[in-house]
């Protein structure tokens, strides 16, 4: 079953159980796919590595926006816990990324690659590297922080 039968499966579950949190991620979702496809510039099929491509994308948007509201506290902790709950859900139907202990082996393993020293522009050109060629697998944050920490212990 394809990402968008099993979305819209759901959809109908959704509207038939009453749980509004999901019937709206997903209805978000759909809304985020037709935006996508009726860009200008947009071509190829409508298959799985689409909707990934624009799970991927919403995810991370509403991961940002969750921890903004994370931090207003109290305020701010009914928008967060509500976005952590779409970002959950949704997480099922993007490939898995590489854990902590992964992501820094592979990054010893570019440092040494790559040949530079520990300074800003090395991590940018790390990091770069990294997320050109192996990005589907890694959380950007991650390699971030661990390419930076390695410069400066390295």
């Amino acid at each position: 079953m394809t990402i968008a039968e099993q979305l819209a499966a759901e959809l109908t579950d959704a509207m038939k159980t009453k749980d509004a949190p999901r019937r709206d991620v997903i209805r978000q979702v759909q809304t985020e796919a037709a935006t996508a496809r009726s860009q200008p510039d947009f071509e190829g099929p409508v298959d799985d590595a689409f909707y990934q491509k624009v799970i991927a994308s919403y995810v991370k948007k509403m991961d940002k926006s969750r921890s903004e509201y994370a931090d207003l506290g109290e305020r701010g902790a009914a928008m967060a816990n509500k976005l952590a709950f779409e970002v959950d859900y949704l997480s099922r139907w993007l490939p898995e990324k590489m854990g902590e202990e992964e992501t820094r082996a592979l990054i010893k393993e570019t440092i040494l690659e790559l040949g530079v020293a520990g300074d800003e522009r090395a991590a940018g050109r790390v990091t770069g590297h990294l997320m050109k060629s192996r990005g589907e697998d890694l959380d950007g944050g991650l390699v971030n922080r661990l390419v930076r920490e390695e410069l400066q212990t390295g």
